[in-house]
């Protein structure tokens, strides 16, 4: 039987020879074409050549930053490109562009790639700058290394950027979000005399505590903070307030929610939405709707983020034709949907068996100028392989390249994972073609999928199609153990 990959980039609708085409003047088509051909382009030499002397492309900042973004799921490519460019005679690479490249480089875990980087922004005097380190901390705190993070912040002077109280406040805020708050605090304590800490530093781990639903920890916090001469500012209180919610005290949140008006606090919109989204998703929704018609009242005004707190409590607690009725007063006031807007409503009409209605919503999605992105077509995929429909979830994910927005891993181990439930040949066949095309974007899948398809296919008579999966472990093992962080 003879198998045929999927096509590496069938999503983009486009062929090899197109994306060298001129791109017109809009930024984000020039990119998409750029991306289109490093992806598909499987000869080196030849994507070189092609980027360095076509006069088809004209590089700039603004132009490389957008096409990182979108190759930002494909790694290896991505390097490749960045790489690639770094020999043009005409094009320089930015701050901003190495920033990008680092980024990728430490999620890869490719630190050789990652200190080269370092160097040659030294080499050049773009940099490091405390951003470089911020973005290199961040990355070794989410892979499990925090140890390793601090250090390489206390050893950022050695590559000729100093350490200061912003950047000592970064170290802490990655540490705080990434739940590690008992390091964070430590550290606060060993050093806020070298950093001379301030209302922000108090406010990081006070957060942090209230995070890991610790908010005694955080009432510490605040009352050192006022022992030590600190005023609290407003962000403080809406810290304390979003605590409570956190740990379904309602009734501490109200009352602490009254103390502050008694104190003159200047209430603002991040104090009503934390109350309309705490209320809300704890289950009081009526009080959560009270209290968004009421905040104008107050003489404050609502923003997207808090129509999209209420859209969310709506969705979850109520209904999504009534979250709809909230979205539509929502435009007929002004207000501009984001991405966030139409994810919410999407995912509550499809939690709802209403995936007509949903794909409505992605067209209205498009035509307000708000493309759907990777989590828009992971929800929507998800929603159709549960309900047993895997031709249309595929049909989304094929979709993916005309609506600007590449899969990531997430996306293969979704649709991967569907093809098993009818235990039907041809399923598992779309399943290796996936797990394939998943290698050659540059994902690592689990021993788990791996072997799972591997077995699928040789008990449902695939066995030709299984030789060429167990070629992909001479790929799998030149990839990183660990590959997205």
């Amino acid at each position: 039987m003879q198998v045929h990959k999927l096509p590496l980039l069938r999503s983009f609708s486009t062929t090899t020879n197109s994306a060298v085409t001129p791109p017109s003047n809009s930024l984000s088509s020039a990119a998409t074409a750029i991306a289109n051909l490093v992806l598909t382009t499987e000869d080196p030499k030849i994507l070189s050549k092609t980027l360095l002397s076509s006069p088809d492309f004209t590089f700039s900042e603004h132009l490389v930053n957008k096409t990182l973004k979108l190759l930002w799921n494909h790694g290896p490519k991505a390097l490749q490109f960045f790489t690639i460019l770094d020999n043009h005679l005409d094009y320089a690479h930015s701050l901003s562009s190495f920033h990008h490249a680092i980024d990728i480089s430490a999620r890869l875990r490719d630190i050789t790639t990652l200190w080269t980087l370092v160097s040659r922004l030294r080499s050049r005097r773009l940099g490091p700058t405390p951003l470089t380190f911020a973005i290199i901390i961040e990355r070794y705190v989410l892979s499990g290394k925090p140890d390793k993070a601090i250090d390489i912040f206390l050893s950022m002077h050695k590559h000729g950027c100093s350490q200061d109280l912003n950047s000592f406040n970064t170290l802490l805020d990655i540490l705080c979000k990434s739940k590690r708050v008992e390091k964070a605090h430590n550290l606060f304590k060993l050093f806020k005399g070298r950093f001379g800490v301030d209302v922000v530093s108090y406010n990081i781990i006070a957060n942090g505590w209230c995070l890991i639903k610790r908010t005694p920890r955080a009432l510490e916090v605040l009352k050192e903070m006022v022992e030590r001469g600190l005023n609290p500012t407003l962000t403080t209180y809406n810290i304390i307030l979003k605590g409570y919610f956190r740990t379904g005290q309602t009734k501490e949140a109200w009352e602490f929610f009254k103390e502050m008006k008694k104190r003159n606090c200047e209430i603002d919109v991040v104090t009503y939405t934390t109350l309309i989204h705490g209320f809300g998703v704890l289950g009081e929704v009526s009080k959560a709707r009270r209290l968004f018609d009421e905040m104008v009242g107050e003489g404050v005004l609502p923003n997207v983020a808090t129509y999209n707190a209420m859209i969310q409590v709506l969705c979850k607690k109520d209904s999504v034709e009534n979250a709809i009725v909230l979205f539509e007063e929502m435009g007929r006031k002004g207000y501009v949907a984001n991405s966030v807007t139409y994810n919410l409503l999407i995912r509550g009409l499809c939690h709802t068996g209403e995936m007509d209605k949903a794909m409505e919503f992605v067209e209205l999605m498009k035509n307000d100028g708000c493309h759907p992105n990777v989590q828009t077509c992971n929800l929507l995929i998800r929603y159709y392989c549960d309900a047993g429909d895997i031709e249309q979830g595929l049909d989304v994910f094929y979709l993916m390249g005309s609506w600007r927005c590449l899969p990531n891993k997430d996306t293969y181990n979704i649709l991967i994972g569907s093809t098993f439930v009818r235990k039907k040949s041809e399923d598992l066949v779309v399943a290796g073609r996936l797990l394939i095309e998943m290698v050659e974007r540059g994902f690592l899948p689990t021993k788990f999928i791996y072997n799972r398809v591997l077995n699928g296919l040789l008990v449902t008579g695939n066995q030709a199609f299984a030789r060429e999966i167990l070629q992909l472990q001479s790929k799998l093992g030149s990839l990183p153990r660990h590959f997205k962080l």
